[in-house]
């Protein structure tokens, strides 16, 4: 086993545990977010009612953004507040940045679910949240996960960092 260097042991650091400030599924491309108090997570399908129809390996089964960039998107944009529901992502989770889980698993309630890379935004921003709207996500539209492990998702559940 090799040795840690000193930077990969800050990035190694993690003991910020974050919570579930807000789930969505999308039943289908077209239609909008539906809100819910809980969620399951399946292993290789994504989120339950979630219109996610990828394959097991796929990485896109479950997106998450950070609540606090919901406020910078918002300043961004000149606007007081945001509804996740516009950003189109699944979790909205605060306490814990995100960025800080990759090439990580992370426990999301019940659930293990695996960092595989960054969830940029589309140009549906601009339709979604007015002019500006595409710029105003960049760096701030949170990540991609896939389910490793199947588990109930909670409204004020934790989120953190899991070795494996």
């Amino acid at each position: 086993m090799s040795e840690s260097r000193p930077l990969q042991i800050l990035m190694d650091t993690l003991p910020q545990i974050g919570r579930v400030e807000w789930i969505g599924i999308r039943p289908s491309r077209t239609e909008a977010m539906t809100v819910l108090e809980s969620v399951r997570a399946n292993s290789g399908t994504g989120l339950e009612g979630d219109r996610f129809k990828g394959r097991p390996e796929s990485p896109r089964q479950v997106t998450l953004i950070q609540y606090e960039h919901l406020a910078v998107i918002a300043a961004c944009l000149g606007l007081e507040a945001i509804d996740p529901s516009l950003l189109r992502r699944n979790i909205v989770v605060s306490g814990i940045n995100l960025l800080a889980l990759k090439d990580k698993h992370f426990r999301v309630g019940d659930a293990l679910l695996e960092f595989t890379g960054a969830c940029h935004p589309c140009s549906k921003m601009e339709r979604l949240l007015g002019v500006g709207g595409y710029n105003a996500m960049r760096g701030h539209g949170g990540i991609t996960a896939r389910v490793h492990e199947g588990g109930l998702i909670k409204l004020v559940d934790s989120v953190a960092y899991q070795a494996v």
